[in-house]
C-alpha cells in the first residue's frame, strides 16, 4: 500500500513526497481509514510505529479539504517535548496547505503566553498542549473551543501515571459533547479502558505488538545494588572512545545527582528533566544531536519525547517500568542494521520486572560480572526476589513481626 490510496489533497500529498513518505506503517495503514470515517479509535501503539503521522494526516487532510479559522483538532500529550515533536512533524507534512498549528506548554515566559493566548482566541486550527498549560489558559475564561471536532489523546498511559487525569476530564467539560476522541498508548492497563468509556464513544481498535528489538542491539545487565550505579557507570564510560549515550534514570534527584558525579569525572554529560527551562532543554538536546555533548541522561518521564536516533550505548539506570518502554528504548541504538549496546541495571528489588522484560523478549538477558573496582551485587534470584517489602505510607513493621531495616 502507498499513501497516495488514501487519496489525500494534493497540498498534503506533495508534502509528503518532498519529506519522502511512500508506504505508511501497520498503525498508519489500519487507522487512517478509520480516522477519515470519523469514528473514534484507541490505538495501542509504542512510539516508533508511526502514530504520530497515523492521526495528524487524516486530520490535515480534512483541514486542506475544508480550510477554518477556528480551533479544529486538540492534541493533548503529557510533555514539552512530545509537544514540539508533533508541531514540528506537523509542520513538516502540512508545509504545503494553508493550515495552522501552535504547540502549548509550561515553562515559557509571558510573551510566549500573550502568543498561546491569542492563538486560542483568534484560532490556530490545531493546538498540542500539555494539560497543565493548558488548563491555565481555560481557567482565565477566554479560551474558543466552540468548534472543536477532534480530540487526540496521546501516551495516555503516560499522562496518567503523571496525575493528569482529573485535568484531563477537567478539559473535556470544556470540548463539544459531539466530536471525535482518538486514543493513542503504548500499553492498556485497566485505568486507560476505564479512562476510554468515559471519552470515547463506540470506539474501533487497534493494537500493533510491540517489535523486538533489532539483531544488530547487544544486551547485557547488571546485578547491582542502588549505592554501587554511579561507580559502575563511570567504570563503564571514563576513558572509553564512546558515541553518544543515553542513561534513563528513574527520578529527578537520581539525574541531577548522576549529572555531577559524571562531570566530576570529567565527562561530558548533560541533564534533562522538567526542573530545565524550555530553552535550556532544547540547547541540551541539539547539543547532543550535533555531537557537541557525549552523554544524556533523562528522566523515564521524559523518555517518551525524546526523539534522538544513531545512539550508540543506552544505559537503563534503573529497569524499566514495563516491557514495552524496555523495547522502545534499547529501540534507539542498532539503527539502519548497525550496532549498539543496551545495557540495565538490576538492583536486588527489580528482579522479577526484569523476568517480566526476558519473558517478553523470549531469552534471557546476559548477566555480566561486575568490575572489582565496584564490588559485588546481589544474586539474580528473581523468583524469590518480590517488590520492596513496604509501599509508601505503610508502617515497617506490624503486629508480631520484627522491624526490618531498609
Amino acid at each position: 500500500m502507498k499513501f497516495s490510496d488514501f487519496n489525500f489533497e494534493e497540498s498534503l500529498q506533495e508534502g509528503l513526497d518532498s519529506m519522502g513518505f511512500e508506504n505508511p506503517t501497520p498503525i498508519q495503514e489500519q487507522a487512517i481509514p478509520i480516522i477519515q470515517n470519523n469514528k473514534d479509535l484507541i490505538g495501542c501503539a509504542q512510539t516508533g510505529t508511526g502514530k504520530t503521522a497515523a492521526f495528524l494526516l487524516p486530520i490535515l487532510n480534512k483541514l486542506a479539504k475544508d480550510p477554518t479559522t477556528t480551533i479544529n483538532t486538540l492534541i493533548i500529550v503529557p510533555t514539552r517535548e512530545l509537544a514540539l515533536q508533533i508541531d514540528q512533524a506537523l509542520q513538516g507534512f502540512s508545509y504545503f496547505t494553508s493550515v495552522s498549528s501552535l504547540a502549548i506548554y509550561g515553562g515559557s515566559d509571558g510573551s510566549v503566553f500573550e502568543i498561546e493566548k491569542r492563538a486560542l482566541t483568534e484560532g490556530a486550527n490545531i493546538i498540542i498542549a500539555t494539560p497543565g498549560r493548558l488548563m491555565a489558559h481555560l481557567n482565565m475564561g477566554y479560551v474558543k473551543l466552540d468548534s472543536l471536532e477532534t480530540l487526540i489523546l496521546d501516551e495516555a498511559d503516560r499522562m496518567l501515571d503523571m496525575g493528569f487525569v482529573d485535568d484531563i476530564l477537567k478539559i473535556t467539560t470544556y470540548l463539544p459533547k459531539q466530536r471525535q476522541t482518538l486514543m493513542f498508548s503504548a500499553t492498556m492497563p485497566p485505568k486507560i479502558r476505564t479512562l476510554a468509556t468515559k471519552l470515547l464513544q463506540n470506539p474501533e481498535h487497534i493494537s500493533i505488538a510491540v517489535s523486538k528489538p533489532a539483531e544488530g542491539v547487544i544486551q547485557g545487565a547488571y546485578l547491582v545494588y542502588d549505592t554501587q550505579k554511579n561507580n559502575l557507570i563511570k567504570s563503564l564510560l571514563e576513558g572509553k572512545d564512546l558515541s553518544s549515550v543515553i542513561i534513563f534514570v528513574s527520578t529527578k534527584l537520581k539525574v541531577k545527582e548522576l549529572e555531577r558525579d559524571l562531570q566530576k569525572a570529567g565527562l561530558k554529560a548533560k541533564a534533562i528533566h522538567s526542573d530545565l527551562e524550555q530553552p535550556e532543554r532544547e540547547e541540551v538536546l541539539r547539543n547532543f544531536r550535533s555531537k557537541k555533548l557525549q552523554i544524556l541522561v533523562a528522566t523515564d518521564i521524559l523518555s517518551r519525547g525524546i526523539d534522538i536516533e544513531d545512539i550508540g550505548l543506552v544505559i537503563n539506570y534503573d529497569v524499566p517500568g514495563d516491557a514495552e518502554d524496555y523495547i522502545h528504548r534499547i529501540g534507539r541504538t542498532a539503527r539502519a542494521a548497525s550496532t549498539g549496546v543496551a545495557l540495565t541495571f538490576i538492583n536486588e528489588y527489580d528482579q522479577q520486572k526484569f523476568l517480566q522484560i526476558e519473558t517478553m523478549l523470549g531469552s534471557e538477558v546476559k548477566k555480566i560480572a561486575l568490575p572489582e573496582n565496584v564490588g559485588v551485587g546481589p544474586a539474580y534470584t528473581p523468583e524469590v526476589r518480590m517488590k520492596k517489602p513496604f509501599s509508601k505510607g505503610k508502617k515497617p513493621f506490624s503486629k508480631n513481626r520484627k522491624p526490618v531495616r531498609r
